[in-house]
Formats: structure tokens, C-alpha cells, sequence
């Protein structure tokens, strides 16, 4: 108990001069840009993203699922995202966002469909506080649309600390802003959250989940930034924690030929697998239960302009990842070659050709876990 009590004196220790700087700038502040701004404003965003799948692997569908009697399915069509939103201004400081996925559909939609549902309020640059269901900040992946990643999808580990509650949609509160020091630039975010998954009617217990990010801009020619994750929390009266350090970049190799690298790693709790044991079949302490991994991702990007036609892209994640690597280590190796052609402007279109490759340690019979090698080919269009 001492350490929570701890934990929220840090947190108001560090967010007073954030309400410091953003109490300077409400008073300072104008009202010229209110009375010409016409509120509300709409912005309607939308995504379509389509694949066919084949799976190259013996008795391995394209689900990634081994099936000793042969029966695995080998090809197919899907829609993986269907996403409509809609970003509402009510004022210059106001925003409302709604984002759902019409997809989630084609299975159980419970504690689906819906993905973003909040509200955030912009004191300044300094301080904003966002509410509702919302993707905390914590890594690379979760400040980045999925529509723009340089690969066909997210990494094996942000959908594992997502089950734990630390990134996907989460339904909390959080502050954020940025600030320089000296000259290097500073962001900043901290969560607290149900840490329960999205579309949840409560929380599971009384516990809550604090994270925290900070990001700092090392270069600003080479957009080099440093960023740093941490969080700990409660569920079910086990303590839990998580943590990463990720770096990315960017160079201009020619005005052409641009090269971007993506660096990230994290280890945490994995109470989510702890609690789906059996309590006879678990040890005393979810902390026993430990997930840890990273990826590296290069990306080559050559702008062409020509008639429709914008760019080129060559990436290649590596990913090694472990779900419960103290007790019952099994990792997983994961390849994502992948060529992809842009068409407009910002991925308005983009077609991606490429495999998933996976390796673990140990194959097991008739589960996920097994070795596997899958061909894709996605389209996707976004407003």
C-alpha cells in the first residue's frame, strides 16, 4: 500500500510544473483565434484493409494453427480492418474521437468494434489530459496508426502487452505534453488505466495500472528519439509490472532515397497468462510469469512520383519474443520481408507483398505455436 501512496505523490510531484506552465498559458492566452474559428468541426478519417493469405507451411493454416489431421485451410480471402472515425472539435482547446472497426464483426463483436471513444482537453503544449478508450502511450507502436506502419501489421509483442493491459485500447486517463530542456526536446505521457482490454462494462477488480512514456529528441536532422516506458500496477492483489527503451531514426540519403530504423524492447508481467491457469497448476506469484522480447526494423524508402505511383518501400522486421520465458521458455522468431507500393499521397494507397515467417524453439502439436511460413498480399485505401 505504501508504494501506491508513493507512486501518486511522484505523480502530483511531476505533473506540477506541467499545471504551472499550462495555468501561464490559459492566462495568457488570446481569444481572437475563438471568435474567428467556427465550432464544432468534423473530420471524418476511414480505413480499408484487405489480404489474401497462403499458407506455405504442411498441416499449418493461415491462422497460423497446426493441425495434425490435415485439415488446415491454405488460402484465403480477409478483411482485417474496416475502420470509420470521426474527430470532432467543439472548441480550439476540445477535441472528441470515435473510432470503430466494422471487421471485428466476422467473430464474437463482444469487447469488440469499438476502439477509440475519447475526450481530451489541451491546456498547452505543456499539459493536455485525455479520458475515455484510447491507446496509451507505451512504445513506438501505440503513438503510430496501423495504417502507416512499415510492415503488414503490429509486433507480436505489442498484442501480448495489449492483453496485459499496458497497450491497444485501454480505458483510463492520461496527460500529456511536451517541453524543451535546454535544447533538447521533451515529451511526456502518464496513464492510469483499468488495464482490462477495450469495451468493458468495469473494471475487473480495484486495481489500476500506471504507465508512464518519455520521449527525447537526440537529433533533430536525423529524427533520432530515445524513449523510455515504465509501469506498475495491481490485478487481483498481484503486483505487476512493465518496461521498455526504444529508439528510432531517420535519414536522408539522397532527396529521393530516405532510410528509417525502428529499435524497441520490452519485458513485463504476464499476468494475463498467469490467470488463465488453473490455480493448482500456477505458482504463488504472477511475477514468476515474465514476458520479454524486441524487434528491429529497417525500412528503405524510395520516392518515384511517377503518374499515380509515389513510392517504393523495402522493410524487414525481426522479432524475438518469449512469453513466459523464466518458467516454460519458448521463443519465437519472426521475419516479416515485405515490399510495398504507395499510391498518393501519406498511404492513401498502398499495396504490400511479403511473407511471415515464423521459428520457435519447440513446435507444439496442433497450437499456435508451431513453425510456420505465410505468403501475403494486402491492400488497403485510407481517408
Amino acid at each position: 500500500m505504501r508504494k501506491f501512496e508513493l507512486i501518486k505523490i511522484v505523480f502530483v510531484i511531476l505533473m506540477l510544473p506541467s499545471f504551472i506552465n499550462a495555468q501561464i498559458d490559459v492566462n495568457q492566452a488570446t481569444t481572437n483565434s475563438e471568435e474567428v474559428a467556427n465550432y464544432p468541426q468534423f473530420k471524418f478519417k476511414g480505413l480499408f484493409q484487405a489480404r489474401f493469405l497462403g499458407a506455405l507451411s504442411d498441416n499449418v493454416d493461415v491462422l497460423g494453427v497446426h493441425n495434425s489431421a490435415g485439415e488446415a485451410t491454405q488460402t484465403s480471402f480477409d478483411v482485417k480492418r474496416m475502420r470509420v472515425g470521426l474527430n470532432t472539435k467543439l472548441s480550439e482547446q476540445t477535441e472528441v474521437v470515435i473510432l470503430v472497426n466494422l471487421a471485428d464483426f466476422k467473430s464474437d463483436p463482444k469487447n469488440k468494434v469499438l476502439e477509440n471513444a475519447y475526450a481530451k482537453y489541451t491546456f498547452s503544449k505543456y499539459f493536455a489530459v485525455t479520458g475515455g478508450q484510447f491507446r496509451p502511450a507505451f512504445g513506438i507502436e501505440e503513438l503510430v496508426p496501423v495504417d502507416v506502419i512499415k510492415s503488414f501489421d503490429f509486433s507480436n509483442q505489442y498484442y501480448e502487452f495489449g492483453k496485459n493491459g499496458w497497450t491497444s485500447f485501454q480505458i483510463g486517463a492520461s496527460a500529456t505534453g511536451s517541453f524543451d530542456v535546454g535544447v533538447l526536446p521533451v515529451s511526456y505521457a502518464i496513464s492510469i488505466l483499468n488495464g482490462t482490454g477495450r469495451n468493458q462494462e468495469k473494471d475487473k477488480d480495484s486495481g489500476k495500472q500506471y504507465s508512464t512514456r518519455w520521449v527525447f529528441g537526440l537529433s533533430k536532422l536525423n529524427k533520432i528519439n530515445l524513449g523510455l516506458n515504465g509501469g506498475i500496477g495491481k490485478v487481483f492483489d498481484q503486483d505487476v509490472f512493465a518496461l521498455g527503451v526504444d529508439i528510432t531514426s531517420d535519414f536522408k540519403i539522397t532527396d529521393a532515397l530516405t532510410f528509417d530504423m525502428q529499435v524497441e524492447y520490452k519485458q513485463g508481467t504476464n499476468h494475463n497468462l498467469y490467470f488463465s491457469l488453473p490455480v493448482d497448476g500456477r505458482t504463488l506469484n504472477a511475477d514468476d510469469y515474465q514476458m520479454r522480447g524486441y524487434y528491429i526494423m529497417p525500412n528503405l524508402r524510395y520516392r518515384i512520383d511517377y503518374k499515380k505511383l509515389s513510392s517504393l518501400e523495402f522493410s524487414c522486421r525481426y522479432e524475438s519474443f518469449d512469453t513466459n520465458f523464466r518458467l516454460k521458455s519458448n521463443v519465437r522468431q519472426t521475419y516479416v520481408p515485405m515490399m510495398s507500393l504507395e499510391f498518393g499521397k501519406a498511404y492513401t494507397g498502398r499495396i504490400g507483398l511479403g511473407f511471415q515467417i515464423d521459428r520457435y524453439d519447440k513446435n507444439i502439436p496442433d497450437t499456435s505455436m508451431y513453425n510456420e511460413n505465410l505468403f501475403i498480399v494486402q491492400f488497403q485505401t485510407r481517408l
